[in-house]
């Protein structure tokens, strides 16, 4: 299965960004993307980022996954 997981961006270096998802930094192309600055938040599958989202939206859904995560490490108990 695969996760495309919504992501800040914090730094860009031409059609690079690096992002942000709970401290964890990582490298991801922009050039799917137009109009994108620091501070945004995109979906980012693959080391792409594929479409901007709404920073509410992305924060949601990182909740969401952060949960699940919680969930899933319960079971293994």
């Amino acid at each position: 299965m695969c996760l495309a997981i919504p992501s800040k961006i914090v730094k860009i270096n031409e059609n690079m960004g690096i992002m942000d998802v709970n401290g964890v930094k990582r490298e991801a192309s922009l050039l799917f993307l137009e109009d994108v600055k620091i501070g945004d938040y995109v979906i980012v599958h693959a080391g792409f980022a594929l479409h901007k989202i709404d920073e509410a939206e992305a924060l949601e859904s990182l909740k969401l996954l952060r949960e699940a995560a919680m969930i899933y490490d319960n079971e293994g108990e």
